[in-house]
C-alpha cells in the first residue's frame, strides 16, 4: 500500500468506527473516495480498520475504472463506434490505468466523473435535456469533490468549450446550447451534492470555511514541495515502456487530423482540452505519475481516431490498398504484445520496484516482513499482545500494516516516549533515543525507496 492508500485506509477505517468524515483542506483530498469507499468496504464485511483489506479499499477505484470503460458505450454517439472500442481497450489493458485503477486514491473517481462530466454535458448541448443537465451537475460536483484539481480540470474544460464554440458554433447562441431552463436546478444539485459531501450531509459545517484554504493551500503546493518535475516530465511518462512510444505517435497523429480540419465535432473539443490540460499540468512545477491518467482520455480516443484513419486511408489513396491493411494489422499486433508486455510488467512482476516509473515514492516490498517478525518475536517472548511505539516524523504506510496490533502508540522525534516491548524508529531519531534502546536488537527495513526504518526487538528467549 502506498502512502496515499493507507491514510485514505485510515480514513475509512475511522468512519468504520462510527466517526464522522471530517474534510482536511490541507493534504487529503475530498470526501467521494471516503464516500464510496465506506459502504462498499461494509458491504464486503469490513467491521473496523484492523479488519480492512486491500481488494476491499481498492474495489472502489476498481470499479471507478469499469464505469470509465463502460462509459465509452455512451460516448460512440460523439466519437464514434471504432475509436471509443480503441479507447476502451486501451483503458482496459494499457498499464497506465491499469495500475492506477487498482490504487486506493482519488485520480480514478476523478477521471470517471470528469469522462462522465464531458459527456453529459456534450449531450445537454447537442439535444438541451433537464436530465443531462443534472447528470451534468452531478457529474461536476463529484469532480469538485474528489480532489483540489479540479480547479485546473474545470478552468481546462470552460475554456476548451469557449475556444471549440468561437471556432466552430459561431452561428449558435447560448440558448441553443444549454437550456436556461436547465441552468437553475443544475446549479442547485451542484452546490447540494458539493456541500453535503464536504459538511459529511451537515454534521461538520466548518468544512465549508476550511474550503477557503483550500485554494492557497493547493497553489502553495504546485510550486513543488520536493516533487518538483521538469516540464516534458508527463510527456516522457506516457512515451515509455515498449507501448507507450507507439500509442502517444497515434495519438499526435489524430489529433494533428483534427485541428488540420478543424474537426467541428466534439473530437474538435477534446483536441482544446487536451492542449490546455496538458499545458497547465507541464507547466505547474508539483508532478507526480497518477496525475497523467486525467490525460489519458484524450490520449486513447486520439489513438484511437489514428488507427481507424490509417484504416480508411486506401479508400482516399488507392495506392494504399494492399499496404495499408497490412500496416494495420501489423501495428494492431505490435500494440497489443507491447501492451501486454508493459502491463506485465508493470503492474504484476515488478509494480513496486525503483525502475517502474508509475511506483512513486512506494513502499517497499521488504517492508511486508515487518508486521511478521513483530508477531514472531512476541510468540518467542509469550507476549500476547505486544506493545509497539513508532517514533518518526512521517510513519506512512505504519500505520496500515500494524493495524493487527491493539497496542500501537505513534509519537513524534524528540517527545517523550512511553514503555514498550518493541519499538520501531527512523533512523535518524534512534539517536535521540539510545538509552531506550541500548538493549534491543536492530533489524532495518526500506519504508520506500531511500527511506530506511529501524525495528528494535528484545532478543528472543
Amino acid at each position: 500500500m502506498h502512502t496515499d492508500e493507507a491514510v485514505n485506509a485510515y480514513i475509512v477505517g475511522q468512519m468504520l468506527a462510527g466517526e464522522s468524515y471530517v474534510y482536511d483542506p490541507q493534504d487529503r483530498h475530498g470526501p467521494t473516495l471516503a464516500a464510496l469507499a465506506f459502504p462498499l468496504a461494509r458491504v464486503q464485511g469490513a467491521k473496523s480498520f484492523s479488519s480492512l483489506t486491500e481488494p476491499e479499499l481498492r474495489l472502489t477505484t476498481v470499479l471507478a475504472g469499469t464505469i470509465t470503460i463502460l462509459l465509452f458505450g455512451a460516448a460512440v454517439e460523439f466519437f464514434g463506434f471504432a475509436p471509443c472500442l480503441i479507447a476502451a481497450l486501451l483503458f482496459a489493458f494499457a498499464p497506465l490505468p491499469v495500475y492506477y485503477d487498482r490504487y486506493f486514491i482519488h485520480e480514478s473517481l476523478f477521471a470517471a466523473a470528469t469522462f462522465g462530466f464531458i459527456l453529459a454535458a456534450a449531450h445537454t448541448c447537442k439535444k438541451p435535456s433537464a436530465l443531462h443537465a443534472l447528470l451534468a451537475a452531478v457529474c461536476a460536483a463529484l469532480i469538485l469533490t474528489s480532489k483540489e484539481t479540479s480547479i485546473i480540470q474545470f478552468f481546462a474544460l470552460v475554456v476548451a468549450a469557449l475556444v471549440f464554440r468561437i471556432w466552430n458554433l459561431r452561428r449558435r447562441s447560448l440558448r441553443d446550447l444549454w437550456s436556461p431552463k436547465a441552468v437553475v436546478p443544475s446549479f442547485a444539485v451542484f452546490v447540494l451534492i458539493s456541500v453535503a459531501l464536504f459538511t459529511w450531509f451537515g454534521s461538520n459545517w466548518k468544512a465549508l470555511p476550511s474550503l477557503l484554504y483550500a485554494v492557497p493551500n493547493y497553489f502553495a503546493r504546485a510550486a513543488g514541495e520536493g516533487h518538483q518535475k521538469p516540464f516534458w516530465y508527463f510527456a516522457q511518462l506516457l512515451t515509455s515502456g515498449w507501448s507507450g512510444g507507439t500509442i502517444c505517435a497515434l495519438a499526435c497523429f489524430g489529433f494533428l487530423l483534427t485541428v488540420r480540419k478543424r474537426d467541428p465535432s466534439a473530437f474538435g473539443f477534446l483536441a482544446y482540452y487536451a492542449l490546455f490540460l496538458g499545458v497547465i499540468y507541464s507547466l505547474i512545477p508539483y508532478k507526480t505519475p497518477w496525475l497523467a491518467l486525467s490525460a489519458w482520455l484524450p490520449t486513447a480516443l486520439f489513438a484511437g481516431l489514428a488507427i481507424k484513419a490509417l484504416w480508411r486511408m486506401p479508400a482516399k489513396y488507392p495506392a494504399l490498398r494492399m499496404a495499408m491493411p497490412v500496416f494495420c494489422i501489423c501495428l494492431a499486433a505490435w500494440v497489443a504484445v507491447s501492451i501486454a508486455h508493459d502491463t506485465r510488467q508493470r503492474v504484476f512482476t515488478h509494480p513496486a520496484d525503483e525502475s517502474n516509473p508509475y511506483a512513486y515514492a512506494q513502499t517497499s516490498e521488504g517492508l511486508l516482513d515487518l508486521p511478521g517478525e513483530v508477531t514472531e518475536v512476541a510468540r518467542q517472548n509469550a507476549l500476547a499482545s505486544p506493545r509497539i511505539a513508532v517514533i518518526a516524523a512521517d510513519p506512512w504506510p505504519l500505520p496500515w500494516y500494524l493495524r493487527r496490533f491493539s497496542q500501537v502508540g505513534f509519537w513524534q522525534p524528540g517527545q517523550q516516549v512511553g514503555a514498550a516491548d518493541s519499538y520501531i524508529t527512523s533512523t535518524e531519531a534512534a539517536d535521540q533515543y539510545s538509552n531506550r534502546l541500548q538493549n534491543l536488537r536492530p533489524e532495518f527495513f526500506e519504508l520506500r525507496p531511500g527511506v530506511l526504518i529501524v525495528l528494535w526487538l528484545p532478543a528472543s528467549k
